[in-house]
């Protein structure tokens, strides 16, 4: 018992007696990264690429092909992707993400398991 209460003084004291120094101060930083204070790099946004907009639903197969390309399980990858794109009529561009270029439908449809359901 007594050798638990000295392990716990130790690491007290020495959680304690450490402390993280830096010898610059968050405005430096600011003005080291971005030459004066208050002065921000311009921010450039990249616009999404444009989805796959789908008519007839024999199109969905080939825009979830590139869509599911580089996902590790591809078929079931594929399979949620038709289903997405045959009721939705959209696929987002890309292998991931650009999921909001597809609006409503695709971004909001989820699983059993409140899990999203559309790649």
């Amino acid at each position: 018992m007594a050798v638990k209460v000295e392990l716990f003084l130790l690491a007290s004291f020495l959680l304690l007696s450490t402390r993280v120094s830096s010898d610059v101060s968050e405005e430096n930083l600011n003005e080291m990264a971005y030459g004066a204070v208050g002065a921000a790099p311009p921010v450039a946004v990249a616009p999404a690429p444009a989805p796959h907009k789908i008519i007839y639903t024999n199109d969905c197969i080939g825009a979830c092909d590139e869509r599911c390309s580089l996902h590790s399980r591809k078929n079931v990858c594929k399979r949620a992707c038709n289903t997405c794109c045959s009721v939705c009529k959209c696929v987002p561009a890309g292998t991931y993400g650009n999921r909001e270029t597809c609006g409503r439908c695709y971004t909001d449809w989820t699983t059993h398991g409140n899990m999203t359901k559309c790649p």
